[in-house]
């Protein structure tokens, strides 16, 4: 796995797509033991990423130091921002806003929590299915409120602007069109920077790290602006 940045405390990796970030019954391969093999040392997840989201992620090396940066992240110390291509545009409040916030409780564990994403809008296409119909795509810069399970995919779903290709919460049937006539078949959600203003949080020279959005996320885009 290809590692971002790394110090005594933490290993900040590029999560791979397809990678479950947590070992258990049926999982073959994980970040936690593959980068604990790769580092020679055992590692401690802080944070989570679903399966199929490529991107940043923070191991830690002690449990001490998973134990400061969880707390780190659940104090906003950090704040971590993601790319996704959506299905339509955000409807907020029943409008359709450019940039705003999805608040909401979501459900977790059979338990109602508070959860907020805060979305811009930075390219929006029309693209025309076979049929003549007409699909709306929009791409979006979210920078998360709250940290709770599959909150992007859940929001963004609830928003009308559902991620592309998502299996779980999406829309079913523009994902099957949206592979058919634009070849997109994987999650297009990208957890693709990480900063903080907080001087005695360290990512690096500029405190901040970013990384590229993977090669069938960029196709993805590449396709849907190129058909519009």
């Amino acid at each position: 796995m290809e590692v971002m940045y790394e110090n005594s405390e933490i290993c900040v990796i590029n999560k791979p797509q397809g990678l479950a970030v947590q070992g258990g019954e049926g999982v073959s391969k994980s970040v936690d033991t593959l980068l604990s093999e790769q580092l020679g040392q055992k590692i401690y997840l802080v944070h989570r990423l679903d399966k199929e989201t490529a991107g940043l992620l923070i191991t830690a090396k002690t449990p001490a130091a998973a134990a400061k940066w969880t707390t780190l992240i659940a104090g906003k110390k950090i704040q971590k921002e993601y790319t996704a291509l959506c299905f339509g545009y955000p409807v907020v409040n029943g409008k359709r806003q450019k940039c705003g916030t999805i608040s909401g409780a979501i459900l977790q564990h059979g338990e109602e929590k508070s959860a907020i994403t805060h979305f811009e809008v930075t390219k929006n296409a029309i693209v025309k299915t076979e049929n003549g119909e007409e699909i709306e795509f929009s791409l979006l810069h979210l920078t998360l409120g709250t940290g709770r399970m599959h909150q992007l995919r859940i929001q963004l779903s609830s928003a009308l602007c559902p991620i592309a290709a998502d299996d779980k919460h999406g829309d079913f049937k523009k994902n099957r069109i949206a592979k058919k006539i634009l070849g997109i078949k994987r999650l297009c959600l990208c957890a693709s920077h990480l900063s903080s203003s907080d001087p005695a949080v360290v990512f690096g020279a500029e405190n901040a790290l970013s990384v590229p959005l993977p090669e069938a996320f960029q196709a993805a885009i590449a396709s849907v602006f190129a058909a519009e």
